[in-house]
């Protein structure tokens, strides 16, 4: 291959108006692109469990109070809007899935870059905005990821997808306090703990790096608006021809997902401080243990979410699980200690396939406004940024137990949409359109994909071209 051809092919910019093969990829070509994405899902898992577990070092370290330190919450999640809704999203839909995750990755690399120097000087503030930096970064890499593995396969099984992947994420957030346990509060000397700190996010510095020129490197296909098009024309879900203003679906989908993630925010947040509160004889060693195994139930979650979703609806699934966060969390208000703590691990598990799973129905049927509606449902999750100082406030003065009442409300609101999607019959017949598509699926799917790389279908048929041309 002359560099000419290997330039050519490491283009970052993809057609919008042209069909791929990625929209009717079988379970098996999708393997490779997914498990690539994946990986992203760890890195922002262990970004995010390592932050709730800075939030208490912080405290300690810098002796700020609880409102403060959720600061750090407010500059992660903050970013994401101005992300997903801004420059990420403008990459998205003018270049393609790979550029969007090659900027997403240069975006953390600089944000861990500049922690350093802001954790040798202990500027809390400093560190914020290193934060803010990274909280960009992975707002990009969300906003491109999430979307990417509910199309990059057979319809049929995208909330399935979505979830194994975020599986991973799990997995991330179970390691960074563990990590944090040892590093950050195992250790006597203030200044030595602070020096692990700086050296993790070398550390990652260096690891997403190397990720994004893999990236650069790989061939994954891209997802167009001529492929969701197609999608949405295929299993007659009927709203991604609507004009992006009247799809209440999705901005229902938005609001839910504000309100889940800033109520599990909220409680990831001050889970460690909710242990001290209420259990003092732990030590915050053994509550970052514990937050650890907490996270460790959330990963599980989705697991089990994954092979539920094998046997029944994943809209179905949704429910039980969100409503089961609002039950169990509402006993942790005023029980503390064992039983408190207990009932928090369950609403931990509980939660693991919302965010996913939202992000995967919300999506359904967008066809030519996918990669915009995205960036909605992504930016929803600026309630990470507003829910925790709420509920540090309420800690500050009512205590950390009483302060679980805040994500309990915003829990109850993000249920309105699982109950849409059950009940409510044009979100229902939208949600059961695409769970029941033969797209992908058996040999129909292999003819499809072969006439597809051979050029013989170059683009969608008349009414989806069009779709596609006007969104241009």
């Amino acid at each position: 291959m002359g560099f000419k051809e290997f330039v050519k092919r490491r283009s970052l910019k993809a057609r919008d108006d042209q069909r791929t093969k990625a929209a009717e990829l079988t379970l098996r070509q999708s393997v490779y692109p997914i498990a690539l994405v994946t990986v992203l899902f760890f890195l922002w898992g262990f970004s995010y469990g390592l932050l709730d577990t800075l939030n208490k070092h912080f405290q300690n370290a810098l002796g700020i109070e609880k409102s403060r330190s959720a600061g750090l919450q407010a500059a992660y999640f903050g970013a994401y809007p101005l992300a997903s809704l801004g420059h990420a999203n403008w990459i998205l839909r003018h270049y393609g899935y790979r550029a969007t995750f090659i900027w997403g990755l240069f975006l953390y690399c600089v944000g861990a870059l500049v922690a350093w120097p802001c954790i040798e000087a202990h500027s809390f503030a400093g560190f914020c905005v290193a934060i803010f930096i990274i909280g960009n970064g992975l707002g990009s890499l969300e906003t491109a990821a999430n979307p990417y593995i509910t199309v990059c396969g057979p319809p049929r099984y995208s909330e399935m997808r979505i979830n194994l992947s975020q599986a991973f994420n799990g997995i991330g957030t179970i390691l960074a306090p563990l990590i944090g346990s040892y590093a950050f509060f195992g250790l006597e000397d203030e200044n030595a703990a602070m020096a692990n700190v700086k050296w993790v996010y070398i550390a990652i510095a260096a690891f997403v790096l190397m990720l994004a020129v893999l990236f650069f490197l790989s061939d994954i296909p891209e997802i167009t608006d001529a492929d969701m098009a197609y999608q949405a024309a295929e299993t007659h879900a009927g709203s991604g021809d609507k004009p992006f203003r009247k799809q209440y679906r999705l901005f229902h989908a938005a609001f839910a997902q504000f309100c889940y993630t800033g109520a599990q925010v909220a409680i990831a947040s001050f889970f460690i401080n909710y242990v001290d509160s209420t259990r003092p004889e732990s030590g915050d060693v053994m509550a970052s243990q514990l937050f650890a195994g907490a996270q460790g139930a959330f990963a599980l979650g989705r697991f089990v979410g994954v092979i539920l979703m094998k046997f029944v609806k994943p809209r179905i699934v949704f429910l039980v699980f969100l409503s089961s966060c609002v039950i169990f969390l509402a006993p942790a208000i005023t029980q503390g200690h064992n039983v408190g703590i207990s009932m928090l691990y369950i609403v931990l598990f509980f939660e693991s396939i919302c965010f996913p799973t939202i992000v995967a129905l919300g999506m359904r049927g967008l066809g030519r406004h996918s990669k915009r509606g995205s960036g909605f449902i992504v930016g929803g999750v600026l309630g990470g940024a507003v829910v925790p100082p709420l509920t540090g406030v309420v800690a500050d003065h009512k205590g950390t137990g009483m302060a679980m009442v805040i994500p309990l409300i915003f829990f109850v609101m993000a249920s309105t949409y699982s109950f849409a999607v059950n009940f409510v019959p044009a979100y229902r017949n939208n949600t059961d359109a695409f769970t029941e598509t033969e797209i992908g699926i058996g040999a129909s799917a292999d003819a499809a994909v072969v006439e597809i790389e051979k050029g013989e279908v170059a683009a969608v048929g008349t009414d989806s071209h069009h779709e596609a041309k006007h969104y241009q």
